[in-house]
């Protein structure tokens, strides 16, 4: 799925987890909860892809509940809500409904969910409005500019055709969004069952990424800006070819090590809760500054996008998360071009070749 996760790992970020403790036992079933905190309940969602579950919690508010993300819009999903609405959390009503970010998996339920409730859906503008947007693709023919942007990293004929193909699908998984929202932005708290919500913002992964912490003990809800055991795909997408999601992705990580509490308890959208934050954040850091070294070493011979898989991923790059894997190659790639570590040479057949440049030329 373009939207969501890349789950092969990138340099040592993926497997950076020493240091963490993980300390609730099995993940809940279905229809099942698991307390983690005071008010807040870890309840999980199945996904038909390699990355098979999504976590959701819901916070006590009042008489009511919050609930975080909604997984995908599938019947397998509605199914589980519907346990989890009348089980755990005894068919008390939904006050609230907070996205972190508008990938599929979380948002694919919000616009359901709201509707039920008769409740406001609470995100931060450029994920609603950048969901909204990918929403409005759903259906059309594949822009030409598109299909230039994968030609320039490599793809063959069939591959570009197969993006032609599948362009405009996220609405599949996505039900129609609230045609309001309720903004929230960097420091913003909000207030959930009495106690307050500092909502700390990440970029990279999605443009503005909300993770919200209870600063009153430690509880972070992180999205998919702080997994434990994989990393959360930084890519460049052909709407913006030139980004540098992965200088956001960087300054974001190191910004949260002097914000978020060391002894916190991290409840991450994928993998169990943990607490050992610091030392995610220093993997996640430590793998991409591994993966770019290996990259410049990759690039002493010109090279496509496509070509520079091997350097970044640690297993094979399947046609199923070729886009992903494409997106997160341009990024470290525009990473190293943007840094004048790189060049960037197109060819007459509107292929990119990309080389280290050394000291000395860079000089």
């Amino acid at each position: 799925m373009a939207d969501g996760v890349l789950t092969a790992e990138t340099g040592e970020g993926g497997s950076g987890t020493r240091g963490l403790t993980y300390p609730f036992g099995d993940a809940p079933g279905f229809g099942e909860a698991v307390t983690v905190a005071p008010g807040v309940l870890w309840m999980r969602l199945s996904m038909p892809i390699s990355l098979n579950h999504i976590n959701v919690y819901a916070i006590e508010d009042g008489a009511g509940w919050v609930l975080i993300d909604t997984g995908l819009n599938i019947p397998d999903s509605r199914e589980r809500w519907e346990a989890m609405l009348a089980g755990p959390l005894g068919g008390r009503p939904v006050t609230r409904v907070i996205c972190t970010h508008m990938h599929p998996d979380h948002i694919g339920l919000a616009g359901w969910l709201c509707e039920r409730f008769g409740v406001a859906l609470t995100m931060t503008r450029l994920e609603y409005v950048t969901g909204r947007m990918l929403l409005a693709d759903t259906g059309q023919p594949a822009p030409e500019s598109g299909a230039l942007h994968y030609r320039a990293a490599g793809w063959d004929a069939a591959q570009i055709e197969t993006y032609r193909r599948e362009f405009g699908q996220f609405g599949r998984a996505v039900a129609p969004l609230p045609a309001g929202y309720v903004r929230m932005r960097e420091g913003d708290r909000l207030s959930i069952g009495g106690h307050d919500w500092r909502v700390v913002i990440g970029e990279g992964h999605s443009p503005e990424h909300a993770c919200l912490w209870r600063e009153t003990d430690g509880v972070v809800l992180g999205g998919d800006q702080i997994l434990p055991r994989i990393s959360s795909n930084v890519s460049v997408w052909p709407t913006e070819p030139d980004a540098d999601p992965l200088g956001d992705w960087l300054d974001s990580l190191e910004r949260m090590k002097g914000i978020l509490p060391h002894d916190g308890l991290i409840l991450p959208s994928h993998g169990e809760p943990f607490q050992g934050v610091q030392a995610r954040l220093d993997a996640l850091i430590r793998g991409h500054r591994t993966a770019l070294k290996r990259l410049e070493k990759t690039l002493r011979q010109p090279k496509r996008a496509v070509d520079v898989f091997g350097a970044l991923f640690a297993r094979p790059v399947g046609d199923g998360v070729r886009g992903m894997a494409t997106g997160e190659a341009i990024a470290h790639l525009n990473y190293l071009l943007q840094r004048g570590r790189v060049s960037r040479t197109r060819d007459a057949d509107g292929v990119d070749w990309w080389t280290m440049i050394e000291q000395g030329e860079a000089a």
